[in-house]
């Protein structure tokens, strides 16, 4: 017995220590973690992209440029290059770079992030440059006499080359943040941006001591705006050659996290969740949706709740944006390529800040066309209900779950109610401000981000072979055709040459209903098994629903 009783001690005390080993070589999810060195040492999970510091190294083009939304993985990319320039060789055991490298030679880096705190005026920026600078003079024991912040970049960059007998490595992220914390207040604005482009401006004088030059931001200012002078400034943000450098692909999440995913089925919802931006390449997901959900196994919007998009929201009211576009937006190159302060297009913004990415894109004689989408189910729900609580103040939220039943239960009367409500619950400051209530658009954007936010399949604008469908809403097994016009008040909604509103003859309109039943827009959704069409007329002068007709399709043959 005393026999048998040690054995079972022993066993426990050996398994108690194999738990305890296995809980220590257990990888750890990096987290809001920016620092390679950090992840490579206390063993966090890593995802290989050290394949593309090589590729930087070997195209030998000095200078370049990546724009990528927020949380994307740009800081963590820009530790990488410099732990590697460093020349850590142990940091990078088991990567590509390990084998690929010359680890003989190690260089000095100069790393600037304008990503701590918020630049309110041109002096702090100042101020922040100059702290930024001495940080990194001191990491290497130099001493910088020069005043003025400009030449003192320029000494800092000529003394390590001096001191080293290397070409410098200069690593900016978040270049653009200073500009995009007082974006709302454009003369401010503009002054940090001239700022800054003095700052940049000394990289193109100090080119024969410089190795590799890397920014990194979320927004595309113009060359003409911020990097007058550096033509050889290479973007890389829409070249497919580099178009999975942040994000995680899906062949790299299966194949690190593959210890934390638990089914097939599982895999299919983070893919429906957080897969599908594209910068001209392979779909990725984005890193910090992935790593929160790994830790919480809760489907959420980590990433859009990192930051809320009301300098975009305001910009696409004041510009009568129709928000369905969105779901299939056809841009130049030039509209998305870049902007600056005084110059702001919804696309660009859309595009640059991750609420959009690219569907499709076609080259043709004058350049690069490209198609524009949300990227998944995150982004498009949490985009349209921040919309609705922006311009309703979450009064859409009592209805929610009404309109949900309503439209599983086919129950158009309640349906109609609970759309007026909605309207009604706009305030009139909106329509003062910008006449947003004179435009069928308007009610279309709002109708389309309402049926979205409650999780429907919503197709705007939907083609058929008898023309467009305003909006098709799908729900369950139910399909909502519906068709708006904005009418009441004898002024036609188009303008004249010089802007001004013109009287038109009153002529005999067929109303919305009839539109459907003469175009026969419900035929491409004859396999469901119930079809409803509404027609929707809105009152210009009332700002709400006039008219709301609607009929159930009995396609059985008779």
């Amino acid at each position: 017995m005393n026999i048998k009783s040690t054995n079972y001690l022993e066993n426990t005390k050996y398994n108690l220590i194999a738990q305890q080993l296995l809980l220590i070589m257990k990888k750890k999810l990096p987290i809001g973690i920016q620092s390679f060195l950090k992840i490579r040492e206390d063993n966090f999970y890593y995802v290989d992209k050290t394949h593309f510091v090589k590729k930087l190294v070997d195209e030998g083009g000095g200078y370049y440029f990546l724009s990528r939304p927020r949380r994307f993985g740009k800081s963590l990319f820009l530790d990488t290059i410099k732990q590697a320039f460093l020349g850590k060789k142990e940091l990078f055991e088991g990567l590509y770079l390990e084998k690929n490298w010359d680890w003989s030679r190690s260089y000095p880096v100069i790393h600037i992030s304008f990503g701590e705190g918020v630049i309110e005026t041109p002096e702090i920026l100042e101020k922040t440059i100059e702290i930024v600078l001495n940080e990194n003079a001191r990491r290497f024991g130099i001493s910088l006499e020069t005043p003025l912040l400009n030449f003192r970049f320029k000494e800092l960059i000529i003394k390590l080359n001096e001191k080293y007998n290397q070409k410098v490595v200069v690593l900016i992220d978040e270049y653009d943040k200073p500009i995009l914390d007082r974006i709302e207040e454009k003369d401010t604005a503009i002054k940090i941006r001239d700022k800054l482009k003095n700052f940049y401006a000394v990289l193109k004088d100090a080119d024969q001591y410089l190795k590799l030059v890397f920014i990194t931001g979320v927004s595309k200012f113009s060359k003409v705006s911020l990097f007058s002078g550096l033509n050889q400034l290479n973007d890389i943000t829409l070249d497919r050659d580099y178009a999975e450098i942040c994000g995680y692909t899906e062949k790299e999440l299966v194949e690190t996290f593959k210890d934390e995913l638990r089914s097939e089925d599982e895999l299919k919802n983070i893919r429906l969740w957080y897969n599908g931006y594209s910068w001209g390449g392979e779909k990725v997901y984005n890193p910090f949706d992935i790593l929160l959900y790994l830790q919480k196994r809760e489907f959420r919007p980590y990433w859009f709740e990192t930051g809320t998009p009301t300098f975009l929201i305001k910009l696409l009211l004041e510009k009568n944006f129709f928000i369905p576009r969105m779901e299939n937006m056809e841009v130049s190159e030039r509209l998305i390529g870049s902007f600056d302060v005084d110059f702001v297009e919804p696309e660009n913004l859309l595009f640059q800040t991750g609420y959009l990415t690219v569907k499709d894109w076609l080259q043709e004689p004058e350049g690069v066309r490209y198609t524009l989408t949300f990227p998944n189910r995150e982004v498009k729900i949490s985009f349209s209900n921040y919309l609705l609580y922006f311009i309703l103040r979450g009064k859409e939220e009592g209805v929610k779950d009404k309109v949900k039943h309503f439209l599983r239960e086919g129950d158009i009367g309640g349906l109609r109610e609970a759309l007026f409500s909605l309207f009604a619950g706009i305030p009139y400051d909106w329509y003062r401000k910008a006449e947003l209530g004179r435009y069928e658009g308007f009610y279309a954007s709002i109708l389309y981000s309402y049926f979205c936010a409650i999780g429907a399949e919503v197709r705007p604008e939907d083609i058929t072979s008898e023309g467009r469908i305003d909006l098709t809403v799908i729900y369950y097994d139910k399909v909502y055709i519906f068709e708006f016009k904005v009418v009441g008040d004898g002024v036609d909604k188009k303008r004249g040459k010089v802007g001004r509103e013109r009287k038109v003859k009153s002529v005999k309109k067929i109303s919305a209903l009839q539109q459907i039943k003469e175009r026969r827009y419900w035929e491409k959704y004859t396999d469901f098994e119930e079809i409803y069409i509404v027609g929707v007329e809105f009152s210009k002068k009332k700002r709400n629903i006039l008219n709301f007709e609607w009929e159930k399709l009995n396609l059985s043959p008779s």
